[in-house]
């Protein structure tokens, strides 16, 4: 059981990575035409489904090379609860990033970075929610080795759209909350 979720974790987070590299090969060519057309353009109505598609396209090899390793890593760890868990875990962060960025953002955007986000903030968060100590332990250790991206959500960097980090790891922590595991019960034993 535990070999076969692994296995799965690990093909699944490979297939995201390696799709998002066929998308940017595929497009390569047609960038002008398909960066206006399925990028986020924030507050035009004809950028509005840039939500769905700008996550898959990216400006360049370096673009897409930096966020490959996270998004493996994230998507791996994610995926080890379950499929169905990782894509209401991907759903949630892609819509809160992508939302956000056509509402509070300030230029053409595109990749898959605030999905990345929300993974990594849905893995640092999820085990408060779940009071689950392994799953705390697992963050402190992906804080240590990632917590420096965090300062993506900070406006430090030209051309670095900070609006789909931050609303994509606020969705992270939104799909926390939303998918916590309740805690059962204690029933009362009768007089």
């Amino acid at each position: 059981m535990a070999a076969s979720r692994v296995r799965t974790a690990l093909t699944g987070s490979l297939l995201f990575a390696a799709a998002l590299w066929a998308v940017y090969l595929l497009t390569i060519l047609i960038k002008p035409i398909v960066f206006p057309l399925l990028g986020i353009l924030p507050r035009q109505l004809e950028g509005l489904d840039g939500v769905v598609f700008a996550p898959l396209l990216h400006a360049g090899p370096s673009h897409l090379l930096g966020n490959t390793l996270p998004l493996i890593v994230f998507s791996f760890l994610t995926l080890l609860e379950g499929v169905r868990r990782f894509v209401s875990v991907l759903a949630i962060s892609w819509l809160c990033s992508g939302v956000g960025v056509w509402l509070f953002g300030s230029g053409l955007t595109v990749g898959v970075s605030g999905v990345v986000f929300g993974l990594f903030a849905y893995l640092i968060v999820r085990g408060f929610y779940n009071r689950n100590l392994a799953q705390i332990l697992l963050s402190g250790v992906l804080f240590l080795i990632y917590g420096s991206i965090l300062w993506g959500i900070f406006p430090t960097s030209w051309g670095v759209s900070w609006q789909a980090h931050l609303f994509g790891a606020a969705g992270g922590v939104l799909a926390a909350v939303v998918l916590r595991r309740e805690a059962p019960t204690q029933r009362r034993a009768l007089p």
